[in-house]
């Protein structure tokens, strides 16, 4: 039997999964399809990769490495919810929070010295980060706003802050020193092995990675951030923040660039609180303060020092943080600053988010002000300076009349930057960073490099170009919307991407669907102007832009990047469907453990759940499947026209009430088809019955919120407590027992 694969999450996603996956279940046997779930949660993945550690009965199998194998399988129809990208002090709680529920699994080696400890690191490291979605996207990326959705914002417009011409909010981005300033990249001929060294002024050699596998026509970048150079921005900023009198904050991508973009945020700790760490820099050694993991967890390690000690350090950081610019803050009610947690301040979220607060954000009296919104690395940093330009000229974008912005996003087989983690590296020594070809010893490109800069390799096969391609030219011509390619003649990378398309799209093509290639800040301009003009226009981008895109114009459209449908046609047949971003995950399940209360939408969910099942109708000949996807997407236009998405306060419906009108919508709607008289008959009593017991499953769902909540773990939750805490309605699991 044809199965559809459900993954296992983690927080928010996971605790909506208990409550939906028994009816998708329950729903689908009635179509003979297999629905099973696999886990790719970061609990799960840690265990997965430390077997030898845990008793028999403890170890589970490696489902990531199943899915990634099964997405290269023309049979592969896989739902991917939202997982953590784990920055090291998630890595980190997790281990502990296992450690305690009796997994005798290894800590995390941050200085590994012995073999040991530098292989358990290894391990630790592929955990990390973005180690789920370069496994699983054997396909391009296609995300839009479904129709249902945008008809809905359009009726029902979220609030957008009001814009001031006069507003002091900025992107501070560097000039030189930065990645996209130092990009070299070149397009090989036939593939090859390479090689990356560091080489010493004396001529010594230090291989960094080798054997690295190459096809025809990939291209191969390389590039360095200059830590002199970043320092020296980070430094004017801070001063340039307290001379303005706006907010300092900082946006980066810690998760998914796992390796560069945690050290860049420790720098910019470090030189907010320059004084601090000069004058404590040996006690913070000794204490094993990284300052890459954040303000929070520097506080925390204080606790190791006595009292005294530690509260003169405390109250000189309240010091440099009274005499520094305000920072902003992510939790102002609990003095969670933007410099607190890496994890908290990921760009795609909190930019966009900044943007529709009229391009402010929160102070620590919990007020939104002016803000400096810093993104060191220049490569796309100009899309939200644009952004923010054209609502300061136009004022803020209305959701009424706005245009919509599909993307078709370049992320096969590890593409681009968030494939480059296990090819980037913390340059210990100065010299010469080397792209050397095994075969024959031609230097491909190199960089002079200090001691502390960050240098990265990343790599593009060329059949996911093609596939890019080939996937926006069916895109503009299904829906009729013009695209445009945002690739940046300017940058070394882009230009090799322009050359690809240049090559695979014909000009006559291009003509007759108004296609055209535009650097981001060109294609920002060119699309809000449309946008405003409530014209749709499709941006074809790469891995970073699109996800960056993803968020932000859906954030400004519909005001939330969870309502977007994903669809992955994967490059050998299979499909990936995903639900939506997960940055607010953490707040959710806060709310949940505290007053019982889930706001968690699962919008995308369920549009990615009907065009799963649309799909294995089609590759399996199944018309019942076909019948549940169509009669889903029609119970999701009628749980968006009633408003059934859950409330953000207690005592009101939550997750798990949406799931249930979901249920009795999709029910409906398959009791009164006709294309299957049996399928029919099969939901007329689940429907009737939902409908008769409506009250009484709502007050059933009412009266288990309002109470704190213990689900027996954060990471790995107990799946017994869970069920309880998710299910909470026996009258409503009964008639889903009927199925």
């Amino acid at each position: 039997m044809a199965t559809i694969h459900y993954t296992k999450t983690d927080e928010a996603p996971a605790l909506a999964t208990a409550s939906f996956l028994p009816i998708v279940q329950a729903f689908s046997r009635t179509a003979g399809i297999d629905i099973t779930t696999k886990d790719i949660s970061l609990a799960g993945r840690i265990l997965a990769a430390f077997p030898e550690f845990l008793s028999e009965a403890q170890r589970i199998p490696n489902d990531l490495e199943f899915l990634g194998e099964l997405a290269k399988q023309p049979e592969a129809n896989i739902i991917k919810l939202p997982n953590i990208s784990a920055s090291i002090p998630q890595l980190e709680e997790a281990i502990t929070e296992l450690q305690g529920q009796g997994y005798a699994i290894p800590d995390y080696p941050a200085e590994a010295s012995s073999d040991e400890e530098k292989a358990i690191k290894a391990r630790y490291d592929k955990i990390k980060g973005s180690a789920v979605n370069p496994v699983l996207r054997e396909g391009n990326s296609d995300r839009r706003a479904p129709r249902p959705v945008k008809n809905f914002a359009r009726k029902n417009p979220h609030s957008m802050g009001a814009w001031s011409a006069d507003s002091k909010s900025h992107v501070a981005t560097m000039s030189s020193g930065d990645f996209k300033s130092n990009e070299k990249s070149v397009t090989l001929g036939q593939g090859t092995r390479l090689r990356i060294e560091w080489v010493g002024a004396g001529g010594e050699t230090r291989v960094l990675k080798e054997d690295i596998p190459t096809l025809d026509g990939e291209i191969v970048d390389g590039t360095v951030m200059e830590k002199k150079a970043l320092l020296q921005f980070l430094e004017e900023q801070v001063a340039d923040a307290k001379k303005s009198g706006v907010l300092f904050s900082v946006h980066l991508k810690a998760t998914m660039m796992k390796v560069s973009d945690p050290i860049i945020f420790g720098h910019v700790l470090r030189t907010y609180f320059q004084e601090v760490f000069q004058r404590h820099d040996a006690t913070f050694e000794s204490l094993g303060i990284d300052a890459n993991d954040g303000l929070e967890n520097l506080l925390g390690d204080l606790e190791q020092l006595p009292e005294d000690q530690a509260a003169s350090i405390r109250k000189e950081i309240e010091t440099a943080m009274e005499q520094g610019p305000s920072l902003a803050m992510v939790n102002s009610d609990k003095g969670i600053t933007n410099l607190h947690v890496p994890s908290d301040i990921i760009i795609d979220a909190s930019m966009p988010a900044m943007i529709r607060n009229s391009g402010r954000m929160w102070n620590a009296q919990g007020k939104p002000q002016d803000t400096k919104a810093v993104i060191p690395d220049s490569s796309y940093a100009g899309v939200y300076q644009a952004t923010i330009d054209d609502c300061k000229e136009n004022g803020a974008l209305d959701p009424k009349t706005m245009g919509t912005v599909p993307n078709v996003g370049l992320m096969a087989q590890k593409a681009e930057e968030y494939g480059s983690h296990d090819k980037t590296f913390e340059i210990a020594d100065p010299g010469t960073v080397r792209v050397v070809d095994q075969h024959s010893g031609e230097v491909l490109m190199e960089h002079a490099v200090s001691a502390g800069d960050i240098w990265r390799m990343c790599q593009v096969k060329d059949k996911p170009v093609r596939n890019w391609v080939e996937l926006a030219v069916e895109r503009a011509r299904l829906s009729n919307t013009p695209a445009v390619f945002w690739l940046d003649p300017q940058r070394a990378h882009d230009r090799e991407l322009i050359a690809k398309v240049d090559a695979y799209l014909p000009q006559e093509t291009r003509k007759e669907l108004n296609i055209r290639v535009l650097s981001p800040v060109e294609a920002t301009r060119y699309t809000l102007r449309r946008i405003r003009e409530g014209k749709d226009t499709i941006s074809v981008t790469g891995n970073v832009l699109r996800d960056y895109l993803t968020d932000l114009f859906p954030i400004l459209e519909v005001g939330t990047s969870a309502k977007m449908l994903s669809i992955v046609p994967l490059m050998n047949g299979g499909g990936l469907f995903e639900t939506g971003a997960g940055g607010s995950a953490p707040k959710h399940v806060e709310q949940f453990l505290e007053e019982g209360h889930l706001r968690w939408d699962s919008l995308g969910e369920f549009m990615a759940l009907a065009v799963s099942l649309e799909h294995y109708g089609q590759k399996n000949n199944s018309k019942k499947a076909g019948i549940l996807g169509r009669s889903l997407d029609e119970a999701t236009e009628k749980f968006l026209e009633e408003n059934r998405s859950p409330s953000r306060k207690v005592n009101e419906l939550d997750t798990r009430g949406s799931h249930f009108y979901l249920a009795l919508y999709w029910a409906r709607a398959l009791a009164k088809q006709e294309e299957e008289p049996a399928l029919a008959g099969a939901f007329q009593k689940v429907a009737s019955d939902l409908e008769a017991q409506t009250d009484t499953i709502l007050q059933e769902l009412l009266d288990a919120q309002g109470q704190p909540q213990d689900i027996g773990g954060y990471y790995l939750p107990d799946a017994e407590k869970v069920r309880r805490a998710m299910r909470p309605s026996r009258s409503f699991n009964a008639i889903l027992e009927q199925l």
